[in-house]
């Protein structure tokens, strides 16, 4: 994606931004941006730029910059500027580690929650959005649409971690997901590395609706070692194995 498209979808932004705009909702923009792929790894920030797109103060933009880098999302090199952050072959190996402790977490709590009656009545709506997510990504494939293939499988993962019930949950899958989307720009074949994972994504979906959480959270295990151990072996390939 080019700078212009991505100041583009910022513009675009500005007015759900409303005129006492946060540095936290102006981070939140930001960090959609870069879990749906339009801001890649080493992608510079320019203040002015982004502050025209959005309409936002320099101070506020600094400041959502600074959130962001906390989240390892973005960096600041002296005398360069703010850059989209490039992550190293460790990054991935520790997303994953968290990846698998928030994701097959959630899939259990979920089951244990089910069980009871105080919360039983949201889970539909909860496998409803999971059911979205693998829907959205199945017809973007039908559509050749890989960019937006990979955006359905954030959507997809976001879901799944929902099922725990949980806000803190939400949210650190959400600054999780972020960090991810910078990983998968490393593979240069988005349709060869995505697809294989709708049909597990399906399977997961199915899973679940029979209940059968065992096997669901047996099955997202497995999904993760594999992604793993195809993005090491990218960022290996790439030489990208530290920073």
């Amino acid at each position: 994606m080019t700078k212009s498209d991505w100041l583009s979808e910022l513009r675009a932004e500005a007015p759900r931004l409303g005129r006492a705009s946060t540095a936290g909702r102006v981070a939140d923009v930001l960090r959609t941006r870069i879990t749906e792929g339009s801001l890649a790894p080493g992608t510079r920030l320019s203040e002015e730029d982004i502050g025209a797109a959005l309409g936002v103060s320099r101070n506020t933009l600094r400041e959502a910059f600074r959130l962001l880098g906390h989240e390892r999302l973005l960096v600041h090199e002296f005398n360069r500027g703010v850059f989209v952050r490039k992550l190293t072959v460790e990054d991935v190996r520790d997303l994953y580690e968290l990846r698998r402790i928030l994701e097959c977490g959630a899939v259990r709590r979920g089951a244990e929650r089910h069980a009871g009656t105080a919360t039983a009545e949201r889970w539909p709506a909860l496998l409803d959005a999971v059911r979205a997510a693998v829907e959205e990504g199945e017809a973007a494939a039908e559509r050749g649409r890989w960019l937006d293939v990979g955006t359905a499988n954030m959507h997809f993962h976001q879901a799944v971690s929902a099922l725990a019930q949980s806000p803190r949950v939400d949210e650190a899958m959400g600054h999780l997901l972020a960090e991810l989307r910078l990983v998968f720009h490393v593979m240069a074949a988005p349709q060869a590395f995505h697809e294989s994972y709708l049909a597990d994504n399906r399977a997961i979906l199915e899973l679940l609706l029979a209940e059968d959480f065992e096997g669901a959270e047996k099955a997202i295990a497995d999904y993760l070692d594999a992604a793993e151990a195809q993005l090491v072996e990218a960022y290996s390939a790439a030489g990208q194995v530290s920073a």
